[in-house]
């Protein structure tokens, strides 16, 4: 059973309405009054404990009795064969450890699944899943309010020895007490060169107020994402944003909205009217424009050298889970760099595992040597988070943005 090679997976996109299927992942990840609060402080060595609150009694772990884990995850992201049957690297895992993966894909939406889990959390009552995939802010929420559990060093020696340096200590998770991402996402510029005529759009400057790109740019409808590309643009940095330099970025968007420059704001659509000659330019995803620039020669890409945004999918294991030493073990697994590789080598985004570069070359020796992938040292030097917010400051932003964007 092998994994489709990328360049046919693009050439099969070319029949799908929105892309490569994986494109689907990036979708409207907005949610009023859901952001995260920095965690405690970094302490100790290795994987110190990050600060919680909320019920801390340790879950009953059934993980030697019963060899299985419940994972949930987002719609194609993970490797699949070409028939769509199998699942290589999970099936690979069973066959290790004799552990089997119910492998739901149940999350289309942040704010959708919290609500889903959210009954269930509060009453400290098991949500049938033993590991998920959470968006950062999200995550850092959820480690806030003492939903997830502590994960054990003891089983994952892999995933500490091979996580990047890059995502090591996050704000809303300092050591990753808690959680280990599944893929980065860095935010970039995307232009049609057929539309642009060859011209290359570098800033989002360009992309605010370049008459020649009036109606027929674009914007995304995640706010970190936007925002924060707008704030670098200004010279602000958004690891440090508060009221005042939020609102001017706003303005400065607001702006190019009144103007007519902006044509949309989308989630992963984009792709879509990027292809077709509708948008000529946007803020984009990375890990998106690996498939799409198979697919059209003329797709080019631009990370501006005021700086660009970065975030994270995370694994985590929600409180009461069943299994827990069986997801851990499931997360380890995917830090050893061969398993890394076959799951960038599909889904095309970020890989946080070291090493992975050396075997994604024995598989492609192109998407080694993609910075969409394996970001370089450049890239690294000008990514940046946007700072964890309060629950009261999350909520006024995001209403905000949302008039904005007329959401």
């Amino acid at each position: 059973m092998q994994t489709m090679p990328p360049a046919l997976r693009a050439a099969a996109a070319r029949s799908m309405t929105t892309g490569r299927g994986a494109l689907g992942r990036r979708t409207l990840l907005r949610a009023a009054g859901l952001g995260a609060v920095a965690a405690a402080g970094l302490t100790g060595c290795g994987i110190p404990a990050a600060g919680r609150t909320g019920d801390t009694a340790a879950s009953t772990d059934h993980s030697a009795q019963e060899k299985v884990v419940d994972f949930s995850n987002w719609d194609e992201y993970i490797d699949v064969t070409d028939d769509g049957k199998h699942r290589p690297t999970l099936e690979e895992f069973t066959r290790r450890t004799g552990i089997k993966v119910a492998y739901t894909e149940d999350i289309n939406d942040n704010v959708e699944f919290f609500g889903k889990i959210k009954p269930q959390l509060a009453a400290g009552q098991d949500t049938g899943r033993d590991l998920m995939v959470l968006t950062d802010w999200l995550a850092g929420r959820m480690i806030r309010l003492g939903w997830v559990q502590e994960l054990d060093p003891a089983h994952l020696p892999h995933a500490y020895a091979n996580l990047e340096q890059r995502f090591r200590s996050p704000q809303w998770d300092p050591g990753r007490a808690y959680s280990y991402p599944w893929t980065g996402i860095p935010t970039c510029i995307a232009y049609n060169k057929k539309v642009t005529k060859g011209r290359a759009v570098t800033s989002i400057s360009q992309l605010l107020d370049d008459p020649a790109l009036k109606g027929k740019a674009a914007m995304l409808s995640e706010m970190r994402d936007t925002v924060g590309m707008t704030l670098l643009d200004m010279g602000k940095r958004p690891e440090t944003v508060d009221d005042d330099s939020y609102d001017a970025a706003l303005a400065r968007i607001q702006g190019a909205v009144d103007r007519g420059q902006i044509r949309k704001f989308t989630g992963g659509e984009y792709t879509d009217g990027l292809s077709k000659g509708d948008i000529a330019a946007c803020v984009a995803w990375a890990g998106d424009l690996v498939q799409l620039r198979l697919d059209d020669p003329d797709i080019a890409y631009a990370f501006p050298e005021a700086g660009h945004m970065i975030s994270t999918d995370n694994l985590l294991v929600p409180d009461k889970a069943r299994h827990k030493t069986n997801a851990e073990k499931l997360i380890d697994y995917y830090y050893q760099p061969p398993v890394a590789a076959k799951l960038a080598a599909y889904i095309t985004y970020v890989s946080p595992v070291r090493g992975v570069r050396e075997e994604l070359a024995k598989i492609d020796p192109s998407l080694a040597d993609n910075p969409l992938i394996i970001p370089d040292a450049a890239m690294d030097a000008t990514s940046h988070e946007f700072r964890s917010l309060s629950d009261e400051e999350d909520a006024r932003y995001e209403e905000k943005f949302s008039k904005l964007i007329g959401a």
